[in-house]
């Protein structure tokens, strides 16, 4: 198994979407690449993201990439639906170079690659979030969701 993580605006239904996805084994909410180990105080310049723990046999970083791309905006900095503000930037992040190329080969191959705003980087630091916001979707289904309805049930 390996890991990487997605960011994509309010980790609610990025999580809800990527659990759905073959290969993937398991998913948890979190905060990328922030400056602290702590999820109290003030804002440390994190991202909402999602740590997805994938079978490479099953589904590849590449395969990966095309769903997340599903559900972000790739043209929109720090903002996703009605979420505004840094940690809503969308962003792949990993400890595993080789994720990282192919990431950034998925995003160079696109005709679209010089508007793309999506960050790709080492993975630096990690916090797990509140256990009120994991799989917080499927406990709370009525809650707020930048991602349409049709496409989080898409591979379900």
């Amino acid at each position: 198994m390996e890991i990487v993580y997605f960011a994509g605006g309010c980790l609610w239904g990025v999580q809800a979407f990527i659990k759905t996805l073959p290969g993937v084994q398991f998913t948890e909410a979190g905060r990328a690449n922030g400056t602290s180990q702590t999820l109290d105080g003030e804002y440390d310049g994190y991202a909402e993201c999602v740590k997805t723990g994938f079978d490479p046999k099953v589904v590849t970083m590449k395969e990966l990439m095309g769903y997340f791309f599903e559900i972000i905006d790739p043209y929109s900095l720090n903002k996703q639906g009605q979420d505004v503000g840094e940690k809503y930037r969308t962003g792949v992040y990993s400890e595993k170079p080789e994720h990282l190329i192919e990431a950034k080969a998925f995003i160079s191959e696109r005709n679209d690659h010089d508007l793309i705003v999506v960050e790709v980087l080492p993975l630096t630091n990690y916090v797990r979030s509140a256990e009120e916001h994991q799989d917080r979707l499927a406990r709370c289904p009525n809650d707020y969701c930048h991602i349409p309805e049709e496409i989080l049930s898409r591979y379900k």
